[in-house]
């Protein structure tokens, strides 16, 4: 980064934020798709039923500690190589 211009940096910068945004999309509306197709089959009301609601909120509930726990092992893992020497040394 270093190397870049400052025209360069924000460019970059920009770049990987509109990545980040794309990414964070991708797996909101695969979140959504998958809980909808889970618990969503009563089609007759405007609302939803309890029994979809308390589906849904598990659902979420599941994905987002699921989704913490593959951070905290991938950061475990990150930590980890930063600390072994590289290979062939």
């Amino acid at each position: 980064m270093e190397s870049l211009t400052a025209a360069e940096q924000r460019e970059f910068q920009s770049r990987m934020e509109r990545k980040q945004m794309k990414e964070f999309m991708g797996m909101f509306s695969g979140l959504v798709n998958h809980c909808f197709d889970s618990c969503i089959d009563d089609f007759t009301t405007k609302s939803l039923i309890a029994r979809e609601t308390g589906c849904v909120s598990r659902c979420v509930k599941k994905f987002m500690a699921g989704s913490e726990r593959i951070g905290a092992r991938f950061q475990e893992q990150q930590a980890q190589m930063m600390n072994q020497p590289p290979p062939g040394r």
